[in-house]
């Protein structure tokens, strides 16, 4: 798993619903050139990040599926995240991302995968883990994930939607790179 941490989070007055679409159809174009199907597994974005891209007119031709598991027992039972991973690290947390986008990808017949997981509050934060902790992991079917830990900023609509752009645009990172 390659692993990397910033605090640097997108600009709330960037973040519109024009900005979201021209990165949707970014994204869309990107894995469509290359012939390939996105993936997506939440937890804090709560299916914001499928709403995104299934705006996009032609999404069906890149687009596989969303899996929205907001819950721990939905984690476990839709994408099959170990209980004793919930348990060790929380749901918030490197490995369980990773975990849902190995589901993701075992459940679908998706190239790539995606999955976030965050506390975007206001409450249920910790000294360990304060509201804004997001966890983002990324994944191409038989490669090793990369993984994004990032501090959200702002009340909770403003860190779910640093959410969304945050894993569209490192997928977009990926799939151009």
């Amino acid at each position: 798993m390659n692993f990397y941490k910033t605090n640097i989070c997108a600009n709330m007055e960037t973040i519109t619903d024009d900005y979201l679409s021209a990165l949707s159809n970014r994204v869309g174009a990107a894995l469509l050139s290359s012939g390939l199907r996105l993936a997506v597994a939440e937890s804090c974005s709560g299916g914001w990040i499928s709403q995104c891209v299934t705006e996009t007119a032609g999404s069906s031709a890149w687009f596989e599926c969303g899996f929205v598991t907001y819950s721990n027992a939905a984690k476990q039972t839709m994408l099959g995240v170990p209980a004793a991973l919930l348990s060790a690290y929380g749901a918030v947390s490197a490995e369980v991302v990773v975990s849902m986008t190995e589901g993701a990808l075992e459940r679908s017949g998706a190239d790539w995968a995606l999955a976030v997981s965050g506390i975007a509050g206001p409450s249920g934060g910790s000294p360990e883990k304060p509201v804004g902790t997001v966890w983002i992991a990324w994944q191409r079917r038989n490669e090793a994930a990369r993984v994004l830990h990032f501090t959200g900023s702002g009340d909770r609509h403003d860190i779910r939607a640093q959410t969304v752009v945050q894993a569209l645009e490192g997928l977009l990172a990926y799939l151009t790179g």
